[in-house]
């Protein structure tokens, strides 16, 4: 399977992604991990990549979407994987289904973590208690679930427009949010075998 996990900061995505695609046994995609392997090994595109991430900005489209399309190139993917993190813009989108296309694959779901944000809130408040990080305050945590709505909305649009678009309750212990995903993911892979 080819699937996007998508949710807002502290749904539960990167613990998901992990349990998930373990069990389906496809490669989890982080573009975070990404740009950290590339950065580290100094591939051209992780130099470029470490340039705009010293200066603090977004590294550009053009440069993540290399990375990814290599990603998603290696023998490991070649089954399916899970991509967490990326696409982030409807842009992206379309780059996705280019680099699919070309070797004749296609999104099996997008997959998206529901919760609800005052439980997010206080996830991530938890988190930055715990984990020492002084910066993410309420306010900090509050601007970022805003810039996720905004920012995802248009992509959520695009996969539910195509019927891939997977919605999943976030809420409760993270064995019963991965029964969840598989319920559904096994409802998707029913559809496409009937």
């Amino acid at each position: 399977m080819r699937i996007i996990l998508m949710g807002p900061p502290g749904a539960g995505k990167g613990t998901q992604a992990k349990v998930v695609a373990a069990r389906l046994e496809i490669p989890a995609i982080s573009t975070g991990d990404i740009f950290r392997a590339n950065v580290s090994e100094g591939t051209p595109l992780g130099l470029e990549a470490k340039r705009y991430m010293d200066a603090g900005d977004y590294v550009p489209d053009e440069v993540t979407n290399g990375m990814v399309r290599d990603r998603i190139a290696e023998s490991d993917a070649r089954n399916g994987f899970l991509l967490d993190g990326y696409p982030r813009t409807v842009a992206q989108v379309a780059e996705l289904d280019s680099m699919l296309e070309s070797s004749g694959h296609a999104i099996d779901a997008a997959v998206v973590l529901t919760v609800d944000e005052d439980e997010l809130v206080q996830r991530l408040l938890t988190r930055a208690k715990i984990e020492g990080r002084a910066d993410d305050t309420e306010d900090v945590i509050r601007k970022r679930q805003n810039v996720y709505n905004e920012q995802t909305a248009p992509l959520l649009e695009v996969y539910a427009g195509r019927g891939l678009l997977v919605e999943v309750d976030g809420m409760g212990e993270v064995a019963e949010v991965t029964d969840r995903v598989f319920a559904e993911l096994d409802r998707v892979r029913g559809e496409a075998a009937s």
